[in-house]
């Protein structure tokens, strides 16, 4: 069925709005509610046709401000003060996580591009679901974001540079994503130069109440510049616009105002557009049948095992098993680019149809298992925490009894 376009955004629109508070209700990442709610409204059950292309690209859009947000969230300062060994556990872990890829890659009879597809986490699931249960500055937090950040972009680059090798074979060709690094080096230096010259100008981008909104404009330019040159250097634009949020995060420290009004305008709006359009655009019909169906169960399977055993290495940094246990379980979201990657795939010949709504099927049930996990896990943790000081308050009260 055809909706009128003014339709489909009060439909659309009221979704985005609601969603958050019935995932409240419902113990759920709002993540969730939003992917389920364009399942229904989407190819598989209601099959509503939205007039023209306005979705997709508002979607797209919230995309690549989630990743903007991903690389704001990035605290490099607590990252640069890491001991070298905490560095060294993090670099284990996805080391750790293509190997056990790989071998499952093998198992399942496919080749060397899936081991990388299974590599992928969704940095669009994780920020938010850290947002969402205030773990995003925590140490937890940050070495979950420090993993996925690894795991997507590090994926995302040997995914680039196969594709430069499946094409063109060893040459010039890997030199493309030159610009893009060259770009950032160079602003990083100017803004740095611009901030320590004339603090008070570049205060202005940071300021609380600005009738120009600067901060948020530069940021959306930054933003912007960054999807451009990745585009120009013929690499995903989901790489710049991380890029250029990380910029923000290694230059501006105190930024908590900035992030609030770009907050304000992306998972206000734009972010929950992006997780609708998803769960529209999945196809229920394509993995019914039995043979589908149990060969996706053994990919759910390792696409599981290969993100949990890696991140059991947090041991070793002083996590609990519960903390790495968990980490491990928000790893295992995944999403957008891992079905970015599987139409990347087809598009080479390097997986079949099948294969690729396996992996959609994959994702769709992934974003919704791993939030979901972590969050119950966190927030009883939580709870723990609180009940212990509430007994320890309590004895302490005692004790102050007792003295006086």
């Amino acid at each position: 069925m055809v909706i009128h376009s003014a339709w489909a955004l009060v439909l659309v629109s009221l979704g985005a709005a609601f969603l958050p508070s019935l995932s409240v209700r419902l113990r759920l990442p709002s993540v969730v509610l939003e992917i389920l709610f364009g399942v229904l409204i989407g190819k598989s059950l209601l099959n509503l046709q939205f007039g023209g292309e306005w979705l997709s690209f508002l979607a797209h859009l919230g995309f690549l401000l989630l990743m903007f947000h991903a690389g704001m969230e990035i605290n490099f300062q607590m990252l640069r003060s890491q001991r070298a060994g905490m560095f060294g556990i993090q670099v284990t872990v996805f080391a750790l996580t293509v190997l056990f890829s790989m071998a499952a890659a093998f198992l399942l009879g496919q080749g060397f591009y899936l081991g990388l597809v299974l590599s992928t986490t969704s940095l669009g699931l994780v920020v938010p679901t850290l947002k969402d249960t205030g773990a995003s500055q925590s140490p937890l937090g940050q070495n979950a974001l420090i993993a996925a950040t690894l795991a997507d972009f590090l994926t995302l680059f040997a995914i680039t540079f196969f594709l430069l090798w499946h094409e063109k074979g060893f040459g010039r060709e890997f030199l493309r994503p030159l610009p893009l690094f060259v770009g950032f080096g160079i602003l990083l230096k100017l803004i740095q130069f611009l901030a320590w010259w004339y603090p008070e100008k570049v205060g202005r981008l940071l300021a609380d109440r600005d009738s120009h909104e600067l901060g948020v404009r530069f940021s959306l330019a930054l933003l912007f510049l960054f999807v451009a040159l990745s585009e120009l250097a013929h690499l995903e634009p989901v790489l710049g616009a991380f890029l250029g949020g990380a910029l923000l995060s290694i230059v501006f420290r105190e930024k908590t105002q900035l992030e609030l009004k770009l907050s304000g305008f992306g998972y206000g709006f734009l972010v929950p557009l992006f997780f609708i359009h998803v769960g529209m655009q999945f196809d229920v019909a394509n993995v019914l049948s039995a043979g589908q169906l149990l060969f996706t169960a053994k990919l759910l399977g390792f696409a599981i095992v290969v993100k949990v055993l890696p991140c059991l290495l947090f041991l070793f940094a002083g996590f609990s098993w519960l903390k790495s246990l968990n980490i491990g379980l928000l790893m295992t979201s995944r999403l957008s680019l891992i079905i970015v990657a599987a139409t990347i795939g087809l598009e080479f010949g390097f997986i079949t149809e099948a294969f690729k709504d396996a992996i959609i099927l994959l994702a769709i049930i992934t974003c919704l298992l791993g939030p979901s996990l972590f969050k119950a896990f966190y927030k009883s943790e939580a709870a723990t925490k609180d009940y212990g000081g509430i007994e320890k308050r309590k004895l302490s009260a005692g004790w102050m009894r007792q003295w006086k």
